[in-house]
Order: structure tokens, then C-alpha cells, then sequence
């Protein structure tokens, strides 16, 4: 499906990418996915099925995580045209934002956001007065390179003509302002929220090239430290980092670099598939860089595109000597070890990568929705099929967006002895079952490359130590849910007898 940013709307997920939060099975079942048909004849555009629960215990949303981007850039200046509501959860953004500037050397600045605060009135007779006044105050006061402007739930259902207010009070501020329409109604998952806003600043902020700098790599990013650049200048290549910490003149030239990458295709097709469709920059189809053979891949494709194939060679070799021999004691260590993942997908398929290379046996992963597809070319040929033929298979391998009582039925189904989870929503779980857990919350760049398998192996090992902790605190605790009904989700005995 072609990109067409002449629309203010990105397409959502499941339009392009047919995109479920609902499904259980293994990984090798997901390889066999298409968007040609599904093949129970009950339409859809895929083969895949997406099961639904009875209900729903939490959920995020696409303008949770516009927040998140938009506020990450440094100079940027957020407005959420939504109720105060909507802001709820400014205090992790600004907390992630200042990890990140502190762990990449930057001054450490608060995150600049603002509301519109609709009310009541505001829902009748439109909210398009409340923010041209935030517009302009926001401008006054915060003198910002860029406005972004989120849209809500309440802003989509009444109407209100964002992008003529953006376009109007652009001239008079003097500096680029964005609308990024990221409702949260209009996609099931909040991963589409990474489109929106590279919809939007592929629309409004990345310049026409009037160069291409050969020596410039996009690197796509979340929040933590800056672990690429110290990579790639040895073999001579600048990183360029988006979104996270970077300032606006790394969006502007995106256009102009020779190549675009990522850690996580899960954030990054869109934009890299936007790239080389309206500019020509490479969109690199490597796998993630995980493991060895992850990594390894990585580089050469970067050496490839750069014509640094023997800079690589060299690169390569010197990292291997570097930490194999750590990642030896690791792996005697960790051997069999028995861990369970809860996590957005593009994590989930680095982890497993990272934990094949040390010898632990991944028995199950609960992934909060899977793309069928990605843009520009079926990249999941490359995760999955990558995972498959280094590491073998995964079961079970279950989707759903971030359910607890899903994630507590499989903890008992599996018995892991350890659980990684990215998003906190899991962490209290695993923990009160009494099995030791390590959040990788906040810092998205730990398990990255050569240097990534010896950080994981050495995390695991302190939260091995931490057992005693967990268990005490599993037989002090009751959960909710029946000894009946995890029978039934389960085939077996309950992981705790403290159940309702």
C-alpha cells in the first residue's frame, strides 16, 4: 500500500497493515501470514483470525503515544486539543524525557506541553477558539522551533478544523506548527500513534534534499543512551537519531542521509518506507540487531549501501573478540533458564535473539499486537523467519494489548522461572505470582547489538538474585481471579493456592 501524505490522516494499522491485538498460537504460524485473503473465508484481508475477549481490562491509545514522540524532541512544544484528561500521563513522559538527556550528555530540560482543557461548552460550540489562544500563548511564552498539536477522542467528535487553525496562526508564530490527528478511536492500537506523527513531520517538517549526505545513517529511536553513534564512527558514519531527544534540525534532514534504520520495525516502517518512497533514502531490510547474527547482518547491510564492506569485516571480527568470551560465562551461567516475554512485538523478537545467544529457553511471549505486514516490503520475512532459523520456535506465542488476565493465565500455563516485560502494566502481576520479573521500562536500547547480550546476561543474573524477594511477596498477596477459572485457561495446577 502506497504512502500518500497528500492526506492529513495517516491510514491506521489495521487498514494498511491488517494489524491484530488478538490471537494465540505460536511464531512459526505468524510466518505463514499474508494479507491475500483469509483463508476461513470470512473476509478481513488476512489469514490470520483475530480472536476478542469477553472484555477489556486496559488498553493505551494512538494520542498516548503522539504525546510521547511529540514531547521527546527538543524545542518542541506539545498542545493537547483534547479535556485535561487526556494529559494524565505527562508525568512519564517528562521523566523518560529527562532519562533520555541525561543518559546522551544533553542539558536536562522538562518536557513543554499544554492543554486546550475543553469543557462542557467546548463540546457544543467547538473548541477551535481554545486553541488558537494556546497557538499563540504557547509561542509567546516557550519561543519553541515547533508546535505539535494532538488530537483526542472529543476533538475528532465534534469536528473541529485543526489544520485551518494550524495553517492560520503558522504565519503569525513564525514557526512550523503540526497537527497530528492521532483520535483514539480510530485504531484499535496505540502503535498507530508512531504513523501519525511521522505522518505529520513528514508533512511539515522534513525539507526537500538539496544534498545527500552519504556519510548520514537515520536511525530510528526511542528513549535512552546513544549507542549507535559510538558504532557507526568506526567505520566513518554519522547517526542520525530520530525522534527521541533529537533536536528539529535531525527531522529536517532526513530527507538527505543514505540510509534509514531502526531497532524495531514495529516503530520505524512507516517512516523508513515514507523515506524512500518520496526521497530515495535506503530503507535497510536487515533484521533487528540482536544477537549475533542480528547484528552482524545489520552492519553489513549499513557497509553495503555506504560501500564500507571491509570496514565492517573489521568491525565485526573486533566485536566478536570483544565479547564472546563474557557472553561464554554468561551462557554457562544462564544455561536452561526457563523466561517468559511480555512486550510490544519489535522487543519481543529482539529478546528472543538476545536470550537464544545465551542459552536461555524463551517458553512463551505475549506480544500487545502483531503487524501482518510492514510498510514497504513484508519485513516480517525478515523478523520472524530470521528468529525461526537462528532460534527455532516459540510456543506459546499469544497476542493481546496488554491484558493482565491474559498474561496471568499463560504465566500459569508456562511456569517460566523469570519474566522480562517492557510496559509496568505486567510487572506488578509476575511479581506477586512470585516469579522474579525485569522491567525494561524507559531504557530501550539495553539488549542493542554485541555489547546488548552481555547487558541482558548480566540483568538477568541480579534479578535471579532478587527470588526471595518475590516469593515473599507472592505469599502475602490474593489475585482476583478463580482457581476454576485458571484451571480452565490453563490445564493445570495454579502457580499460587492465594487465588479468590
Amino acid at each position: 500500500m502506497a504512502i500518500n501524505l497528500k492526506s492529513p490522516a495517516v491510514a491506521t494499522r489495521e487498514q494498511r497493515l491488517g494489524t491484530l491485538i488478538g490471537w494465540d498460537g505460536e511464531l512459526s504460524s505468524l510466518a505463514q501470514a499474508d494479507a491475500r485473503g483469509c483463508s476461513s473465508g470470512c473476509g478481513g484481508g488476512q489469514k490470520l483470525c483475530e480472536i476478542s475477549g469477553p472484555f477489556s481490562q486496559s488498553s493505551g491509545c494512538a494520542e498516548q503515544t503522539v504525546q510521547y514522540e511529540a514531547t521527546q524532541v527538543r524545542g518542541a512544544v506539545l498542545i493537547s486539543h483534547s479535556p485535561i484528561g487526556c494529559s494524565a500521563g505527562m508525568a512519564s513522559q517528562n521523566a523518560s524525557y529527562r532519562y533520555c538527556q541525561i543518559k546522551r550528555g544533553q542539558q536536562v530540560e522538562d518536557v513543554v506541553a499544554l492543554s486546550t482543557n475543553l469543557g462542557e461548552r467546548d463540546m457544543v460550540y467547538g473548541g477551535v477558539e481554545p486553541l488558537r489562544a494556546a497557538i499563540r500563548l504557547a509561542a509567546e511564552r516557550h519561543k519553541p522551533r515547533v508546535i505539535f498539536i494532538s488530537t483526542a477522542c472529543s476533538t475528532g467528535i465534534i469536528g473541529d478544523d485543526v489544520d485551518s487553525v494550524a495553517r492560520e496562526t503558522q504565519e503569525e508564530v513564525g514557526v512550523p506548527v503540526v497537527p497530528v490527528h492521532c483520535e483514539g478511536f480510530r485504531s484499535k492500537h496505540w502503535s498507530t500513534g508512531f504513523d501519525a506523527i511521522q505522518h505529520a513531520v513528514l508533512r511539515h517538517i522534513v525539507r526537500k534534499p538539496t544534498r545527500r549526505q552519504a556519510d548520514l545513517i537515520n536511525i530510528f529511536v526511542l528513549s535512552g543512551p546513544d549507542v549507535y553513534s559510538p558504532l557507526l564512527e568506526q567505520i566513518g558514519l554519522r547517526a542520525n537519531l530520530v525522534l527521541n531527544g533529537c533536536e528539529v534540525e535531525n527531522i529536517e534532514q532526513l530527507s538527505e542521509a543514505a540510509a534509514s534504520t531502526s531497532f524495531c520495525y514495529s516503530l520505524s516502517s512507516y517512516l523508513g518506507a515514507a523515506l524512500e518512497q518520496e526521497y530515495g533514502v535506503i530503507d535497510l531490510k536487515s533484521p533487528p540487531p540482536y544477537g549475533f547474527a542480528g547484528a552482524d547482518i545489520w552492519l553489513r547491510d549499513i557497509g553495503k549501501v555506504t560501500g564500507r564492506e571491509a570496514a565492517v569485516e573489521t568491525l565485526i571480527e573486533r566485536e566478536h573478540a570483544r565479547v564472546r568470551p563474557r557472553i561464554a560465562e554468561l551462557k554457562a551461567k544462564l544455561q536452561g533458564l526457563r523466561v517468559f516475554l511480555g512486550m510490544g512485538e519489535g522487543f519481543a523478537h529482539g529478546l528472543i535473539a538476545v536470550l537464544g545467544e545465551l542459552g536461555v529457553n524463551v517458553v512463551g511471549a505475549l506480544n500487545f499486537h502483531h503487524d501482518i505486514i510492514y510498510d514497504g516490503v513484508d519485513k516480517q520475512d525478515i523478523t520472524i523467519a530470521h528468529l525461526l532459523k537462528h532460534y527455532g520456535d516459540v510456543k506459546p506465542f499469544s497476542v493481546a494489548n496488554g491484558q493482565p488476565h491474559r498474561f496471568a493465565a499463560l504465566l500459569h500455563q508456562v511456569k517460566p522461572d523469570l519474566v522480562i516485560v517492557r510496559h509496568g502494566v505486567l510487572n506488578a502481576l509476575s511479581s506477586r505470582l512470585g516469579i522474579p520479573t525485569m522491567p525494561l521500562e524507559g531504557d530501550s536500547t539495553l539488549p542493542f547489538g554485541y555489547q546488548g547480550m552481555i547487558n541482558i546476561g548480566e540483568e538477568l543474573l541480579s534479578q535471579l538474585s532478587q527470588r526471595r524477594f518475590h516469593k515473599s511477596l507472592a505469599a502475602h498477596v490474593r489475585l482476583p481471579y478463580r482457581k476454576e477459572w485458571l484451571a480452565s485457561q490453563t490445564q493445570g495446577e495454579p502457580l499460587l493456592e492465594r487465588v479468590a
